[in-house]
């Protein structure tokens, strides 16, 4: 009874949140040394063609540049209002003096007691937070990209805005938005570890294959869109 009440939070939960590390550390590898077979750096390349090709016929495309980040700002903008919220839920959650342990002793394995509770809550907080703040300084940079974006090639030789600087904006703009979303998949698992720490290990056991199926380009995918976008250029990606 007593290894059950404290160590399988000791033991099952470090190592479910060690599986997702793995995987990104492993993730960011394949991003920096193999772009193209990932759906992060092929996403990447496109985005510098992108900007180059909308600064290149800026008066035709204005418009479509300006309603293109006007609708990756909303969705940045629902994602960072959701984190608030649920922010906020989490601190109402805390600092209330209702107690809801009781219905769980019963019934979930780990401990239950009143730091461990909070200390689950706490972590919560703490994510989604840093989440909001992700999104955040992700909305800052994709608004001056709205504005830089329509400046015309070749207006001032001697501006420090150029195309480069332009899309490595962009692109720290996305690795925020990147990193926001990992981390609200991250709350995923620590939000059943309030059901325990078993469904921790196995909610992060199972997210790692389905990430994994999402971030790497299939076989027909390095060879169809990654092949061609090799093909239109050399394009830096921005070291994260």
């Amino acid at each position: 009874m007593e290894w059950r009440n404290s160590y399988l939070d000791a033991v099952l939960v470090p190592f479910g949140l060690l599986l997702p590390i793995l995987y990104h550390g492993w993730l960011w590898h394949k991003v920096r040394c193999q772009p193209q077979r990932t759906i992060i750096g092929i996403n990447s390349s496109g985005r510098r063609l992108w900007v180059l090709a909308i600064m290149k016929d800026n008066d035709k495309k204005g418009v479509l540049a300006v309603q293109t980040m006007r609708n990756a700002i909303m969705g940045l903008t629902l994602m960072a209002t959701t984190s608030i919220l649920l922010c906020s839920g989490l601190a109402a959650v805390i600092s209330s003096t209702y107690s809801i342990k009781k219905p769980l002793n019963d019934s979930v394995f780990g401990a239950q007691g009143e730091f461990m509770l909070s200390l689950k809550y706490v972590t919560l907080l703490l994510i989604f937070l840093f989440s909001f703040i992700c999104y955040s300084l992700s909305i800052r940079l994709i608004n001056q990209v709205n504005f830089l974006i329509n400046i015309p090639c070749g207006v001032d030789d001697a501006s420090p805005v150029t195309s480069d600087y332009i899309c490595d904006l962009l692109e720290r703009s996305f690795a925020l938005n990147t990193v926001g979303n990992r981390l609200f998949y991250a709350a995923l698992p620590l939000l059943l570890w309030i059901f325990g720490p078993v469904l921790v290990f196995l909610c992060s056991a199972t997210m790692v294959p389905i990430l994994y199926h999402l971030d790497i380009v299939s076989g027909e995918g390095k060879r169809g869109f990654g092949s061609k976008v090799e093909k239109m250029g050399d394009v830096e990606f921005l070291e994260v």
